[in-house]
């Protein structure tokens, strides 16, 4: 029998990314968006108070608007991104942090652009963490959690995030 990794499955603040994908206003239509937008916004906001770094992008701004104001995402600068993998326009973060383990998932267009995000991250040997209570498509719930489950990642939900010894109380 295979020995388990160390760590395998454990989201721990210091090796471990955020990722908030394309919830833009274009995207307020989406089946349950004011509850994922919710979900991720308190995720942004543990990722804060734990300083785990946080990376957010847009998919082709210019068409499909802004990062929608409720999720609080004010101070961070948006990446512009035209392909469905966010890994491409956030390769540069990924390579400045040799520490980093997993990454939490947060977005929109599950059967797309979290799924294509996924499965690079997999590629590079990442722990990948769809929070499915962030994450939706256009499609159906249902359609929002499958693929990337079947691709190899950890299904979470904000629940799972850290260990509520590690986690301050949110307001």
């Amino acid at each position: 029998m295979a020995a388990v990794r160390p760590g395998l499955g454990r989201i721990i603040p210091g090796s471990s990314i955020l990722f908030l994908c394309d919830m833009q206003e274009k995207f307020r239509h989406v089946l349950f968006f004011p509850q994922i937008v919710s979900v991720a916004a308190r995720m942004l906001k543990v990722a804060q108070l734990l300083d785990v770094p946080v990376v957010l992008t847009e998919q082709y701004p210019q068409g499909l608007g802004p990062t929608v104001p409720e999720l609080g995402a004010e101070g961070l600068q948006p990446r512009p991104k035209t392909c469905f993998s966010m890994v491409p326009v956030v390769q540069q973060e990924l390579d400045a942090r040799p520490q980093l383990r997993s990454v939490l998932l947060c977005g929109v267009e599950t059967q797309a652009c979290i799924l294509h995000t996924a499965l690079d991250l997999l590629d590079q040997g990442l722990q990948v963490h769809v929070v499915v209570d962030a994450c939706t498509s256009r499609r159906s719930r249902r359609s929002s959690r499958s693929p990337p489950q079947t691709a190899g990642c950890w299904a979470s939900s904000m629940a799972r995030t850290p260990s509520s010894a590690e986690l301050p109380t949110l307001p």
